[in-house]
């Protein structure tokens, strides 16, 4: 099991990268699933350094691990309660019609991800997301 503690500030997207490819380089995982995983994890970091600490930066912890063929990813932070599973799917036309920029990083990750469980503790967010992997490290189609 691997840690990062990090600072809610968008200069800490490298260490979240490098985090991740350390972590993930023994899995021998496709290029597609690294991608999958790999923007999973930053949607759901940036939005947490966005919108967690609207006065002040806070923490960000992550946490990974291998079990029975998974990825497992942990992310916890002491900001806002936001459980990102009740977050309405973006409604694209109204994005493209007022030219809006985001609103699809939690949509994708749930979407991309096979696991992604949300829960409020000791006054904490608590995601867990996990990607399925087979045999060989890849993980299964999406």
């Amino acid at each position: 099991m691997k840690t990062l503690k990090i600072i809610s500030d968008m200069a800490e997207v490298k260490k979240i990268r490098s985090f991740l490819r350390e972590n993930l380089k023994e899995l021998n995982l496709s290029e597609k699933d690294y991608f999958i995983i790999e923007l999973s994890l930053l949607e759901i970091c940036i939005n947490i350094i966005k919108y967690a600490y609207p006065q002040e930066k806070g923490e960000i912890f992550l946490k990974t691990w291998q079990q029975k063929k998974k990825i497992f990813l942990e992310i916890r932070d002491d900001g806002i309660p936001f459980d990102p599973r009740e977050s309405e799917a973006p409604n694209i036309e109204e994005i493209i019609e007022n030219n809006k920029k985001g609103g699809f990083g939690i949509f994708l990750a749930l979407k991309l991800m096979d696991g992604f469980d949300y829960k409020r503790d000791n006054n904490q967010n608590i995601l867990t997301i996990y990607k399925k992997l087979t045999k060989a490290g890849a993980s299964e189609s999406v």
